[in-house]
């Protein structure tokens, strides 16, 4: 048997808590040393020395790293350890821009080694199941993705608006779900809250499979909502990644003898209603249970850097059509 990976933690905020706590409790690894310069403001590693930088992680011989620090350091942090030769999990967005992003993914490439973006709702049972159940025929052919993403403001975030932070979840599974990356999209978005950064937003898009997507994302609501649903030719699954549920409603033929009114109507209507009872594990805990495999050799379910790559090109666009009005088509570039 295997000894156990050596993991290390770099960021001990809101989202790395639960990094060490899952870190902790993850089988086959050993969570061997934490950092942040800013110390342990929520009690996250208890008994452990709180190091200062990603070198000293490094110092402690570990075998991969998890990186939940700000997403403006996310560079720096990341090229260190490519260039120690650690196996790497960073926090979404891979990066603060595109340059930055294709940095960190060719470093990684180059040296060899996993790296990985933190999408978390990639890793929800109901979008696992949902992706699964597209990816057997269930739908047929995709016609439309479309994504609500609403709640109250973070007072966490200081350094991003809400395509930076929030959309860019959106972005990814969309992309992931259908497994087509954008071609292009149009953006419109305000600022309400007095912040610098925009706060809602609105876009749409197309994938290059033709699939339509449509995304209202904002942190001005009065309520949670976190909804994906996919239509196709076969009827339309919807996804709720705060309740964990997936539910298909399915096509039935319309028939045009019933109602004379409707007698030049072709199309589908109301049929069965199903909603499947999942299990319903922590999405974090799968990512990490993912993260792990694929240092092992077994990387089927990550985020790769690429993806992440591409996914930081189409934040960028929307936040380029929401600017200057126009619809941004998303290039992309070898830079490896």
């Amino acid at each position: 048997m295997s000894a156990p990976l050596r993991a290390g933690l770099i960021g001990l905020g809101m989202m790395g808590r639960h990094h060490a706590r899952n870190l902790a409790a993850l089988p086959d690894v050993e969570l061997v040393a934490v950092a942040d310069p800013q110390g342990d403001p929520h009690g996250a590693a208890p008994g452990k020395e709180i190091l200062p930088d990603a070198e000293a992680l490094i110092a402690a011989g570990i075998d991969y790293a998890v990186v939940a620090v700000p997403t403006a350091f996310h560079r720096d942090v990341a090229l260190t350890f490519a260039e120690a030769g650690v196996h790497c999990l960073v926090e979404k967005p891979l990066a603060f821009d595109i340059a930055e992003a294709e940095e960190i993914a060719g470093a990684f490439e180059r040296a060899g080694l996993v790296g990985a973006v933190g999408y978390i709702e990639r890793y929800n049972p109901a979008l696992q199941a949902m992706r699964s159940r597209i990816g057997d025929g269930q739908l047929g052919e995709i016609y439309q993705i479309t994504t609500r993403r609403q709640g109250g403001f973070p007072a966490r975030i200081a350094d991003v608006g809400v395509v930076k932070d929030l959309a860019t979840h959106d972005l990814d599974l969309t992309a992931w779900v259908a497994q087509s990356p954008y071609e292009s999209v149009a953006a419109f978005s305000t600022r309400r809250s007095g912040r610098e950064s925009e706060d809602m937003v609105s876009a749409t898009g197309r994938l290059r499979d033709g699939t339509i997507t449509n995304h209202l994302v904002n942190w001005l609501s009065p309520f949670k909502e976190r909804v994906t649903v996919v239509t196709g030719e076969k009827g339309s699954l919807v996804g709720d990644t705060l309740t964990a549920d997936l539910t298909f409603f399915a096509n039935a033929d319309a028939p045009t003898n019933v109602w004379e009114s409707m007698a030049s109507f072709r199309g589908v209507s109301e049929g069965d209603m199903v909603r499947y009872a999942l299990t319903r594990t922590e999405p974090l805990r799968t990512e990490h249970e993912a993260f792990r495999d694929a240092v092992r050799g077994d990387a089927s379910n990550i985020v790769t850097m690429r993806e992440g790559l591409h996914t930081v090109r189409t934040v960028e666009a929307v936040l380029a059509s929401a600017r200057d009005g126009r619809v941004v088509e998303i290039e992309e570039r070898d830079a490896r």
